[in-house]
């Protein structure tokens, strides 16, 4: 059967609009979405905070605080070609992070695993929905090969999810962090895994592998969940973030603000963060012995509407409120909080690492 797409009926696409078609060519919400029963309101769970009636958003302009750095130089250019050398795929491309210039100008890159075709169609992502290709299985040696001799203190790898595949790829991602750890001792390397369907064999797997750094995003407050993780569910996320603290890994998370979250509701999600990563058996919390050590480090960052076909913009968060959430995170009992308009998961993680105090540190 052919799999070519029927004629379109509208003019031609072009420049960044016909980049989004590539990524985007199905409806919102691609199959898995259109799966679920009963169909998730946006207006009402997403744009309808304030009244019992749905309202429409305007179009916002981005303020200046939002302004990234135009791609460019040297080092973003050695990176660029280092990937597409590698044959590698990167979050930064796929989820259009506006970070990308400054990142890639340091030599960073966030590498994406599993190919490029995610199995899940979140409201918020970028990263093309549908049914994966046939699945690289030489991967985690290219990607080891490639990382091999270019001197990198660190580095991010995350994938795509792949509900497709009977294990969620954990085998894949656990081969590609032993190849990395053997080929690149002296480099940190952080991990940012999905939830695996909560398959704990699976977590379990990647935890032990021997990431620097195990990281799982809760992307939004529980409220919002539905409609920004249609396919994941905020208390099994926090179960894999107890799980990776209950095996004594260095477990992180991030979420997004701007997106229809209330502040409260932030900060419930901190208290919630520490309370639930922190029950558990394993290592102590060095600050309060009498409950396990909880999450790590969070970030946290403002939703970018990626497409007119994903969700939109509920507002603006100025950097203040972004500096209130850091002071209150601390004050819920996580280590580090990376908040700001422009901080994304991966983004300066280094630093992130760095700020961080591990139980038996002196």
């Amino acid at each position: 059967m052919s799999t070519t797409p029927p004629p379109s009926t509208t003019a031609p696409a072009s420049g960044a609009s016909s980049r989004a078609l590539e990524r985007h060519p199905r409806p919102l919400g691609g199959d898995p979405a259109r799966n679920l029963r009963p169909l998730v309101s946006l207006s009402e769970l997403i744009l309808n905070n304030r009244t019992a009636e749905s309202h429409q958003l305007a179009v916002k302009r981005k303020p200046d605080w939002l302004r990234a750095k135009v791609p460019g130089g040297e080092g973003y250019k050695k990176t660029k070609s280092n990937i597409a050398t590698n044959r590698l795929h990167t979050v930064c491309e796929e989820a259009a992070c506006p970070n990308l210039g400054e990142c890639w100008a340091r030599g960073v890159a966030t590498i994406m695993i599993l190919g490029d075709t995610c199995t899940r169609a979140c409201g918020f992502c970028n990263v093309k929905t549908g049914k994966p290709p046939v699945t690289d299985w030489d991967e985690p040696e290219r990607v080891a090969e490639s990382l091999r001799g270019l001197g990198l203190r660190y580095v991010v790898i995350t994938s795509v999810d792949r509900d497709d595949l009977p294990d969620g790829g954990a085998g894949i991602w656990a081969e590609t962090i032993r190849r990395v750890k053997d080929a690149c001792p002296d480099m940190k390397l952080e991990v940012l895994v999905g939830d695996f369907k909560g398959n704990q064999g699976d977590i379990d797997t990647v935890i032990d592998a021997g990431a620097d750094v195990v990281a799982h995003n809760l992307e939004t407050v529980r409220r919002c969940h539905p409609a920004v993780r249609p396919s994941a569910r905020y208390e099994r996320t926090m179960e894999v973030l107890r799980r990776i603290k209950e095996r004594g890994a260095v477990a992180k998370t991030g979420i997004m603000v701007g997106i229809g979250e209330r502040d409260d509701e932030v900060i419930e999600l901190f208290d919630d963060l520490v309370a639930m990563t922190s029950d558990h058996t394993g290592p102590r919390d060095p600050r309060d012995p009498s409950r396990g050590d909880p999450c790590d480090i969070i970030t946290i960052g403002q939703y970018l509407q990626p497409t007119r076909n994903h969700l939109p913009i509920d507002r603006w968060v100025h950097p203040d409120r972004f500096a209130q959430f850091e002071t209150m995170g601390k004050a819920a009992g996580i280590k580090v909080v990376f908040s700001g308009p422009l901080v994304r998961s991966s983004y300066l993680a280094d630093k992130q690492f760095d700020g961080l105090t591990l139980p038996g540190d002196a």
